[in-house]
């Protein structure tokens, strides 16, 4: 289907729904597709296409509401479906907070955002592109493996459709290419990877100078050492500091924040990291791999800060929990074909500093560089903060030489209040920051 024929099935689903007796009802139909081509060791491993057509059905009678999902979109399956939904919400427990966006809050207009690239790349042009990543990587002295170079595109199309008046679609494009190989011998084996994802696939980087990133990464990792454990100063590589804003995001998830299970419930308008942080949220950013106009209840996106000068100024929303907590929706609300409406960031970045990443390391006489983080044990209840990593340890300034299963531990409230970026941010994730550092974390060899 086009986006006018989606539409005009979900308008036609939710009017069938409610002359079957639904108060309100809304329904959003993904629809989606995707090519893929791997390449390993100089030899084509697989090309993979997907197509995909998902839609979910919200219904409310009075308090109560209930979803259903299918892939059938059959007009004949549609009556029954929707006697089950209803019979479903009639069942179900009385929810205060659910419902539909009054009319007055949905979006009537939304920016032009620069979002879809309609091109579709040829099945030989992703084994290209593959190859290319792949080639350079091997091409590299000192890589003896390859888990292969891989190239993809794919395209998004989310329509949303509400009984209060709401109706509209956008359409995301994807286009990626990566590789990751192996350095070394025997038991002296390192692996490393590089991967270059835009919206627009002229934006994408050079295969070639993607694979030898990957390569060039897996041989600095070499003959690696552990260190012995200490309390120092540990850099975070912007290949992974945007994991820190991401587990703020955690956090501020009102979702956490109604149930009061976050360790950040009771700092909103207090001061969590130092003086001059800014984290943003930037839902229109042209071409952002997480942009989109309007939210997943058709409340329309806009731009908000998060942290501003040290202070939370905003949880994520979407109606239910803002509702719980008796404040406004920040159009924050995301959901699947077969889930319920729950608050989700968009492009979230964390703002650069004011100086560059060896300003930022000069005066660090020992401490950690991390390129990898491994395992995930991170408590959104206390904050308490514990992962494997990977990198190089710093001495006088300087990165000197590799280091591995390395456990670092903090606690978020501390690490938040001491972090500071530097000025090298880069648009490459859907969740950004520069490289950053934070003292006083506890770096931990293995076994201890």
């Amino acid at each position: 289907m086009d986006q006018q024929q989606q539409l005009d099935f979900l308008e036609s689903l939710l009017a069938t729904a409610r002359r079957s007796g639904a108060d309100a009802a809304d329904a959003v139909l993904v629809e989606g597709q995707g090519l893929s081509a791997t390449q390993r060791l100089g030899k084509p491993e697989a090309v993979e296409r997907s197509e995909g057509c998902d839609f979910g059905l919200r219904v409310l009678v009075g308090q109560r509401q209930s979803i259903v999902s299918t892939t059938d979109i059959a007009k004949d399956a549609m009556p029954e479906l929707v006697n089950r939904v209803i019979a479903m919400a009639k069942a179900a427990p009385d929810d205060p907070y659910a419902g539909l966006a009054e009319a007055s809050e949905i979006a009537t207009s939304w920016p032009d955002i620069d979002m879809f690239d309609a091109t579709e790349p040829s099945v030989g042009r992703l084994v290209e592109r593959a190859a290319a990543a792949e080639d350079a990587a091997l091409a590299v002295t000192g890589i003896t493996n390859s888990e292969g170079g891989e190239a993809s595109w794919s395209t998004h199309c989310m329509t949303l459709v509400t009984s209060n008046g709401f109706a509209a679609s956008y359409k995301r494009s994807s286009f990626s290419v990566s590789a990751a190989v192996l350095a070394g011998e025997g038991q002296d084996m390192e692996r490393d990877y590089a991967w270059s994802h835009t919206v627009h696939e002229t934006d994408l980087e050079d295969p070639a100078t993607v694979g030898r990133e990957a390569a060039e990464r897996a041989v600095r990792r070499l003959n690696p050492r552990r260190p012995a454990s200490a309390a120092v100063p540990v850099v975070f590589d912007p290949r992974v500091s945007g994991s820190l804003v991401g587990h703020l995001a955690s956090a501020l998830n009102g979702t956490l924040i109604a149930r009061g299970t976050s360790f950040l419930k009771d700092r909103l308008d207090t001061q969590v990291f130092a003086r001059g942080i800014d984290i943003r949220d930037a839902p229109h950013r042209s071409r952002g791999l997480k942009s989109k106009p309007f939210d997943a209840e058709g409340l329309a996106t806009r731009p908000k800060a998060i942290v501003k000068d040290g202070y939370i100024r905003s949880w994520f929303l979407d109606l239910g929990t803002a509702r719980q907590l008796e404040l406004q929706s920040t159009s924050h609300a995301s959901r699947s074909a077969g889930g319920m409406p729950a608050p989700a960031p968009g492009n979230l970045f964390l703002a650069a500093g004011s100086v560059s990443p060896d300003e930022l390391m000069a005066d660090i006489v020992n401490g950690l560089y991390i390129t990898e983080l491994m395992g995930m044990s991170v408590s959104m209840v206390t904050g308490d903060y514990s992962r494997g990593c990977g990198g190089f340890w710093i001495e006088n300034g300087r990165i000197s030489y590799p280091v591995s299963d390395v456990t670092i531990a903090g606690n978020l409230t501390n690490m938040f209040l001491n972090l500071v970026p530097a000025s090298n941010l880069e648009f490459k994730y859907g969740i950004d920051a520069p490289t950053v550092r934070v003292d006083g974390m506890t770096v931990a060899g293995p076994g201890e």
